[in-house]
């Protein structure tokens, strides 16, 4: 029962261009993939560590943002926006909320001085920090923001997300004791369709929060259906949870007994884990979503033999010396070399972090970056690639393995024959060999 499951599941190809869509067995594919994600334990250990930081930079937090809100004449709204988020926790919402509040008004920033105003943009940057860093983990990113966009980025969020969020709570309350909405609510039909939509906004707010977030924090370029399909899923969860939470917590009148003044504490940072999850669950889902072709590795199980390093090597740096000379439109990016080789994105980054430092490759300075020769393509030899392959991940490792006398011998031989056989033969000839073979192919055709 359970393989028939599995080959209903994962027969459809959601990378195949050709085939018939099924976005069910797409979801389905995503939601296995999420599921395995969360086994790893990856993503509850970045919501753990981003608890632990949320806690430290909450005040600090409030304490900028009251700062630009003020500016805008709407940091009234904080307080309730605050209890609002909160809202699964029931009674404890309100408590919680005006301590934070009290501990920001307490908070003067005209004290602290000029050392104390940096530790404090500091606490929220490295919140931010944080946010990217399991946001780019989930994304398979291996490069983060130079520390000028990471500037521009992080004042963004910090100044312009504050007056987004608040002002669309605000918006969202006046609506409720609007006149024009009173008289709306008179008309036949439209005080249902207002209920409705009244029940509906809360969740609209947090999708387009949601989709906020996955468009900008990661490092790369994320496509809007994407962001908005893992928001929409997310969006979904965090309402779902915060009801479900809401009734734990009207139940928990024996934790309350046991934990006393900590029980409020507790339950607040529950919350807060919970809320993590969930949001690094939906950019999980968005990168599923948007990278359909990693859910053909969904087992995982894909290693690389001794015959597939040197054959990826090879191929990787046959495809960026083409694209290098323009005898190839291939965009010489890690995605799109991948895609090309028809293996995972991780494993050819390691393959290329390998040839990066022997200098065989470089990186350019475009986001996402395109891989570049290091060299002429007549200085780079054949034999000095397959070194690489054979040697990468190595770290001095064969050094420290028992090896016989015998076994070394014949180790040594076998690539004395390899340079032998290769010699100088270089990058630009094998490149001018495969060519002269495609002629002569197209030729007899």
């Amino acid at each position: 029962m359970l393989q028939q499951i599995d080959q209903y599941i994962w027969k459809y190809n959601a990378s195949d261009q050709l085939a018939p869509r099924s976005p069910w067995r797409h979801f389905l594919q995503i939601g296995v993939m999420v599921g395995r994600d969360l086994m790893s334990g990856m993503i509850t250990l970045h919501a753990m560590s981003l608890v632990y930081t949320t806690l430290l930079s909450m005040v600090p937090l409030l304490a900028v943002s009251i700062s630009v809100l003020k500016g805008f004449g709407v940091h009234g709204q904080l307080e309730p926006a605050l209890a609002n988020l909160l809202a699964p926790l029931g009674e404890q919402s309100a408590e919680i909320s005006t301590r934070i509040i009290g501990f920001v008004e307490n908070m003067q920033i005209g004290v602290l001085g000029a050392i104390g105003l940096v530790m404090l943009l500091y606490t929220v940057i490295s919140l931010i920090q944080k946010i990217e860093s399991a946001f780019n983990l989930t994304w398979q990113l291996h490069s983060s923001r130079s520390l000028i966009q990471r500037f521009s980025d992080y004042l963004s969020v910090i100044m312009v997300g504050p007056v987004l969020i608040f002002s669309a709570v605000g918006i969202t309350a006046s609506l409720g004791s609007s006149h024009v909405v009173g008289v709306l609510e008179s008309l036949p039909f439209i005080s249902d369709l207002l209920y409705l939509l009244g029940k509906l906004l809360p969740l609209l707010l947090v999708v387009a929060a949601f989709t906020f977030i996955y468009l900008l924090v990661p490092n790369t370029r994320v496509r809007i259906g994407s962001a908005l399909y893992g928001a929409v899923i997310a969006g979904v969860m965090w309402q779902t949870s915060g009801t479900l939470f809401t009734s734990f917590i009207a139940g928990s009148a024996k934790y309350t007994a046991i934990y006393t003044g900590f029980a409020t504490l507790l339950l607040f940072m529950i919350w807060l884990y919970l809320s993590w999850i969930i949001l690094l669950v939906g950019a999980s889902i968005s990168f599923y979503h948007q990278n359909t072709d990693q859910l053909k590795w969904r087992r995982g199980k894909f290693h690389l033999s001794a015959r597939l390093r040197d054959q990826l090597a090879l191929q990787v740096m046959v495809s960026i010396a083409r694209a290098h000379d323009r005898q190839s439109e291939l965009l010489p990016t890690l995605k799109e070399l991948a895609a090309y080789q028809q293996i995972p994105a991780p494993l050819l980054a390691r393959m290329l972090d390998a040839l990066e430092q022997d200098g065989l490759v470089i990186q350019s300075a475009d986001n996402p970056p395109s891989y570049l020769p290091g060299a002429a393509l007549q200085r780079i030899s054949l034999v000095d690639i397959l070194h690489c392959a054979r040697n990468a991940e190595d770290d001095g490792q064969s050094d420290n393995l028992r090896t016989d006398a015998g076994v070394s011998l014949l180790l040594q031989s076998l690539e004395q024959q390899l340079d032998a056989q290769l010699g100088d033969e270089t990058l630009a000839g094998f490149l001018h060999t495969i060519e002269e073979d495609r002629s002569n192919e197209d030729s007899l055709v």
